[in-house]
């Protein structure tokens, strides 16, 4: 067992730390890069920008401008204010991982159909998360010369309680999700569950919930252990990491999968569900003054003045009823579509 508060110790896990944070910067800015051409489609008017994309992208740049602000202070030869700048770092850092909790929240509302009850509790939630986030500075820094910035001090409590609270939020999340689409699923005799849509909203909050709980988990467990200053928060900064990732992640393929969805046109107002207007999106998603989708059973789709725009295929048999077409105009439903439900356009909202 190594002396953890040893000099020789704390500078083998200096040295770690910093090629572990630079590890992390590259991996956290090929992800950006990757996904810069979704960002453009907003700047250029591709993609129609609704008030939840603001929770993305400040998700997206204020983790990485916190990325950039760790490599400064640990890159940096003259001397800097260490304190000031960990300080933005550990905030930025922190917002980070609250924000991509707020993603995947604003997407559980949207799959509740805008619940107020479902609402209410989850700005709870978050103002309790935020709560404990805006605490304050959490860590000392200072400038050594000869070695640059480093940690001198961390408060863990505070810390400890931030990251647990991001893991019962988010099982939070993931449990309401699972409840509701089960629910969809029962309540439309199954066709839910063959839902290409539903399967990757169940999947991408399944994959959010395991990564981030796992990183957290770790980052929570060297604080609990409190071995040396290093060593509490070598693990912060992966959590934010890839709970930023999949949460970014979950947001792009959602927006990208409603865009390439069928078009609804309604043509009267006064059959919308909830006084919700429909508008350019999948089967049985309506948004709402608020800018959030919601979804609904099928059934309560309304018939008339409702335009669906597809691709189908038919069979050509050796004998044709004439009939065949005037039916599937009619009837939409006997088609082989697989007609799926939006549970959320994030690109729409």
């Amino acid at each position: 067992m190594p002396d953890w508060q040893s000099p020789v110790e704390l500078q083998k896990e200096a040295d770690v730390f910093t090629k572990f944070m630079h590890a992390l910067l590259g991996l956290y800015i090929y992800e950006w890069f990757l996904s810069l051409d979704f960002d453009f489609d907003f700047l250029s008017g591709k993609k129609r920008f609704r008030w939840p994309m603001i929770f993305y992208f400040a998700n997206r740049y204020l983790l990485l401008f916190a990325m950039i602000g760790i490599a400064v202070a640990l890159d940096s030869t003259s001397e800097i204010d260490c304190q000031t700048l960990y300080t933005f770092n550990q905030l930025a850092g922190d917002a980070a991982v609250g924000l991509a909790s707020i993603n995947l929240s604003i997407r559980t509302m949207a799959v509740w159909s805008q619940n107020r009850y479902i609402i209410g509790f989850l700005v709870l939630i978050i103002l309790g998360h935020w709560s404990l986030i805006l605490q304050g500075v959490q860590l000392t820094a200072v400038w050594i010369p000869g070695t640059g910035c480093a940690i001198t001090k961390t408060n863990n409590k505070i810390l400890v309680a931030i990251f647990i609270y991001s893991m019962c939020f988010d099982l939070t999340v993931l449990l309401l999700n699972v409840y509701k689409l089960v629910g969809l699923n029962a309540k439309n005799g199954g066709s839910l569950g063959t839902s290409r849509l539903a399967k990757m909203i169940f999947s991408d909050g399944l994959i959010f919930f395991i990564i981030a709980f796992l990183a957290n988990l770790i980052a929570t467990i060297f604080m609990v252990l409190n071995l040396n200053q290093l060593m509490s928060v070598i693990f912060n900064v992966p959590a934010a990491v890839f709970s930023t990732i999949v949460a970014c992640r979950a947001v792009r393929r959602l927006t990208n999968f409603t865009n390439q969805g069928p078009e609804i046109y309604g043509a009267s107002s006064s059959h919308s569900v909830s006084g919700n207007i429909p508008f350019r999106g999948t089967t049985g998603v309506t948004a709402s003054a608020r800018g959030i989708s919601t979804v609904h059973s099928f059934r309560h789709v309304p018939k008339t003045g409702v335009h669906v725009q597809m691709e189908t295929f038919t069979r050509t048999e050796d004998c044709v009823d004439p009939t065949y077409e005037t039916k599937t105009a009619h009837n939409p439903s006997s088609s082989d579509t697989d007609m799926e439900l939006d549970i959320e356009a994030k690109g729409e909202l």
